[in-house]
């Protein structure tokens, strides 16, 4: 409260000002989350990253109308962000099944790829550039064309998410990383491992702005920051903070959020405006349809593999003499259509039927 009252938090022209705590001197931290672009959040369980997540959440339903800003959640703990279920703000439900979260990012992509067609069409660059185009258009014409908002992706649980569906997330993590900023759409990630198997080198090159909590062991400082110090930190939101352009870390005191202070503000924000969602960006229950393949080996390759009763990438290479790319594509055909069961790390993929008539079946 005390941050988001301070006098740097007066630019009510800036939606995706974020209130991080104070720093040794006492003075309010505030982040401009579209400079940013992306953040990623890192600490120990208990360290206070949770409070930091829900602090940043509040300070953009504080500052940003329902049609300026908005968010979609991804929480596989399920417990952290449900708090939020019926905020105008949200895209879609918080997203909680680890399995669909893929898909909704996907959706965030799609949605990215969307956006740059209609910048290429209007000749803008960014985000700002095409609202201001668009105002300017519906102030001389009649017929009306809405703004695009911005849209913050807030992930509470990465490690998690890499466990279920490591190749997808991270896909999906790397192209918005990479893309998405002048789309308007922000990525936060927040995760409880800081280990090299979860904050990948490619997301970390991305993703410039970091925020530390407590951690074990230098190795996971080492991992966030790319120096040691995290391990120092006392927890409860003590964090280090690393703007994008920073050359060293500044040590913040998280601001402190209740959970009394966040019902409250999830009351009074859905008193104002009730939810509404849009669908076509709800991930969807059941699986992608059974597709047909065009690929004039996949008959030959389903037998082989039924046949063999083990799937791999390699063991098609070697039958069939292709490229990694085509047999790759062939096991994710098959995975799609129930023949294979998912990826599973080292281990060889279950093969799921017996023979091929049960497919055809």
């Amino acid at each position: 409260r005390e941050v988001l009252d301070s006098k740097a938090n007066n630019h009510p022209e800036e939606k995706l000002l974020i209130g991080l705590g104070r720093d040794i001197t006492g003075e309010a931290v505030l982040a401009r989350l579209n400079k940013m672009p992306h953040l990623l959040v890192a600490g120990a369980t208990g360290s206070g990253k949770s409070v930091c997540i829900n602090g940043i959440i509040v300070s953009i339903l504080m500052r940003a109308k329902p049609h300026e800003v908005k968010l979609m959640m991804i929480d596989p703990k399920m417990v952290e962000l449900n708090v939020y279920n019926g905020v105008p703000h949200l895209l879609t439900p918080v997203v909680t099944d680890p399995k669909k979260a893929s898909q909704a990012l996907k959706k965030v992509v799609s949605e990215m790829e969307r956006r740059y067609e209609l910048f290429a069409h209007s000749g803008t660059r960014n985000i700002e550039g095409y609202n201001d185009h668009i105002k300017e258009h519906n102030s001389q014409s009649e017929a009306k064309q809405p703004e695009l908002p911005y849209i913050v992706v807030i992930v509470d649980e990465l490690a998690d998410l890499m466990m279920v569906a490591s190749s997808d997330v991270e896909d999906a993590i790397m192209r918005l990383a990479q893309m998405a900023r002048a789309a308007g759409i922000h990525l936060i990630i927040a995760t409880q491992r800081p280990s090299v198997d979860v904050i990948t080198g490619v997301i970390k090159a991305n993703i410039p702005s970091r925020i530390a909590f407590a951690v074990s062991s230098q190795t996971d400082s080492r991992t966030i920051l790319d120096g040691g110090g995290a391990e120092k930190l006392l927890g409860r939101g003590d964090m280090l903070f690393i703007p994008i352009g920073a050359s060293k870390p500044v040590r913040v005191q998280g601001a402190f959020l209740s959970d009394d202070e966040v019902e409250r503000v999830v009351e009074y924000v859905i008193g104002q405006q009730k939810a509404q969602y849009q669908e076509d960006m709800i991930p969807q229950d059941v699986p992608d349809t059974k597709q047909e393949v065009e690929d004039e080996l996949y008959d030959e390759a389903v037998q082989l593999v039924v046949e063999m009763q083990t799937a791999s990438v390699s063991m098609l290479q070697r039958r069939f003499r292709v490229g990694y790319t085509r047999a790759a594509r062939l096991i994710d055909a098959m995975e799609m259509n129930g023949v294979v069961g998912p990826y599973e790390g080292s281990k060889p993929r279950e093969v799921l039927i017996n023979d091929v008539q049960e497919k055809s079946s």
